[in-house]
């Protein structure tokens, strides 16, 4: 892992810790609401792993707390401004792609705001995400191809998508340019019991 990965990872295992400790929850009872391993969880916990964002989404659900609260300072601020480049880059590709989380709402009802770079060939494939999700996402630049159900969706330029996220859904870049998009997911209920499909 890079320097700014490190950083990252440790910032996102302390609020992991917080957040389990706050709740009085043992490695285990996390590890198995979140239906990850143990050694996930510490790992996480101790800054050593990058986990997916599927890995992060389910840990964060079972904490109640929604993604955007693993990647925010702890204190909350009526205001929060991320500048250009500060995004929490959660998914990476090996040629170069990146997904960072650049805003983000506190739980129950979670809206997170995604800016995404997928370069030619690059592919992130999701599962559903918990019942009810929602996900919006408009083509800055380039051709995005977005698979809902198996069924596939060529975007272009200026072009919007909106789709339930609760289904199996996946997004890839078939052309020979560079895509960016920028996408909006709400999820409703986070820790309100809800019940919870796969995650991303």
């Amino acid at each position: 892992m890079d320097a700014t990965t490190t950083a990252l990872a440790a910032a996102i295992g302390g609020r992991v810790k917080q957040e389990r400790q706050s709740r009085s929850l043992t490695l285990g009872q996390l590890a198995e609401a979140a239906g990850v391993s143990r050694r996930m969880v510490i790992n996480v916990e101790q800054g050593a792993v990058n986990p997916s964002v599927g890995t992060l989404l389910r840990i964060s659900d079972a904490l109640g707390v929604g993604l955007p609260a693993l990647v925010e300072s702890p204190t909350p601020k009526p205001v929060t401004v991320t500048r250009s480049g500060e995004g929490a880059a959660l998914w990476t590709s090996e040629a170069g792609g990146r997904g960072s989380l650049v805003a983000g709402t506190e739980s129950p009802d979670v809206v997170e705001l995604w800016d995404w770079v997928m370069v030619p060939g690059d592919h992130h494939p999701s599962e559903p995400h918990s019942e009810g999700t929602k996900e919006l996402l408009q083509v800055q630049e380039g051709s995005l191809t977005v698979v809902v159900d198996d069924r596939p969706i060529v975007l272009g330029p200026g072009d919007a998508l909106s789709f339930p996220g609760d289904v199996d859904h996946s997004y890839r870049n078939d052309g020979a340019e560079p895509t960016r998009f920028t996408m909006a997911v709400f999820e409703p209920g986070v820790g309100l019991g809800h019940s919870s499909g796969g995650k991303q």
